[in-house]
């Protein structure tokens, strides 16, 4: 272990199957990039001008309610539609290759593919206080929020077009969120997306070599050997997973196998909600901020199949390295090559679990 936590090597995801990079001697490096300002938590607990406050008017006239709880709606700028056509390409010029070189040519209809996506966005409002976050809630108030989560599994789940329904959070103006307000997004898709697909393919893959779930293998290795364990309950387990890329990413396992929010009862529902305070009000203790990241739960694809071998989780992926103000960037190398990372999982789980569960605002 010595050698891991002191010298290049790389190590391997099994969920997406590829590999990470690992350069621990790289964190003494001196920095001299960018620097952001810190976002700091706001002290605002509604703001007339934020479309996501009640009451308030949003773009193109329509009214959020004056609600008192949780609030879901359709995005009034979604990525996508429920009904479009398939797309066409009326005048697109047509390949004729002149010298083809080796086997046969590739045609425009291989090489310009395009296929119809059907979708919905929804908006979940997490609470009617502007100046909150999942790290400030009550954990009976992010408990309305999975409840709602779980609703519009279900019902958007069940609607014929869709096979698969995201839901994620950014928080953070820093991770795009262009709107401090807290609240998260539900996409539905047409087709099963890339991240979920490839982790559909390696569930599958271990189950038919194995016989077993992979996640329920990996908690019990995390449990077992703690190096890379944040935050747990009786429901779930908080991990810095042994293959992250971001500095500080997590991965929030259930520790029974279980494929969606549909399989959660209230003592999984209030778990769930547990674990969510715990790892963002370390991520807020760590640099005494309020913490940006993306956040989004992975679950079995709503396409009819019974999907046995998928095994619910969600993943933190928080952009920020050494501070507050200098975040971590995807680029260069791990762009053209393969991500890299300087810290090891097991120093970050380290300096993650060391921190008081105690939001620092509070203590």
């Amino acid at each position: 272990m010595t050698e891991l936590l002191e010298y290049p090597h790389r190590r391997f995801n099994p969920l997406r199957r590829q590999w990470v990079l690992v350069s621990p001697h790289r964190t003494d490096r001196p920095w001299q990039g960018e620097v952001n300002k810190t976002s700091g938590f706001s002290d605002v607990h509604y703001d007339p001008q934020c479309y996501l406050c009640p009451g308030n008017t949003r773009a193109g006239g329509k009214v959020t309610p004056k609600y008192e709880s949780v609030y879901v709606f359709d995005n009034d700028y979604p990525a996508l539609l429920p009904h479009t056509a398939e797309p066409g390409r009326q005048g697109a010029p047509e390949f004729h290759p002149t010298t083809p070189t080796g086997g046969a040519a590739g045609t425009s209809a291989e090489l310009l593919r395009a296929e119809r996506e059907r979708g919905r966005c929804r908006v979940v409002c997490f609470h009617p206080d502007h100046s909150l976050t999942l790290a400030r809630m009550q954990v009976g108030d992010i408990r309305k929020v999975v409840d709602a989560w779980t609703e519009e599994y279900r019902t958007l789940g069940a609607e014929p077009n869709f096979r698969y329904v995201q839901i994620f959070e950014n928080r953070g103006a820093l991770m795009g969120a262009s709107n401090p307000h807290p609240h998260g997004q539900i996409w539905t898709t047409e087709h099963v997306p890339d991240e979920p697909q490839a982790e559909t393919e390696a569930f599958e893959e271990y189950r038919k070599s194995r016989g077993c779930c992979l996640l329920c293998d990996y908690a019990e290795i995390e449990t077992r050997e703690g190096v890379r364990v944040v935050a747990e309950n009786d429901g779930f387990l908080a991990v810095v997973p042994w293959w992250a890329v971001w500095p500080f990413e997590m991965l929030v396992i259930a520790k029974n196998h279980v494929r969606s929010l549909l399989d959660f009862g209230d003592r999984k529902r209030d778990a769930l909600a547990d674990v969510l305070k715990q790892v963002t009000t370390r991520y807020d203790n760590l640099f005494e901020t309020s913490f940006p990241y993306t956040m989004g739960f992975h679950h079995a694809p709503t396409d009819g199949k019974g999907h046995e071998e998928w095994h619910f989780h969600g993943h933190f992926y928080p952009p920020l390295l050494r501070s507050a103000t200098v975040r971590k960037y995807m680029v260069g190398f791990e762009l053209l090559g393969m991500p890299q990372r300087d810290i090891t999982p097991e120093i970050a789980a380290e300096r993650l679990k060391a921190l008081p569960a105690v939001h620092f605002t509070e203590q």
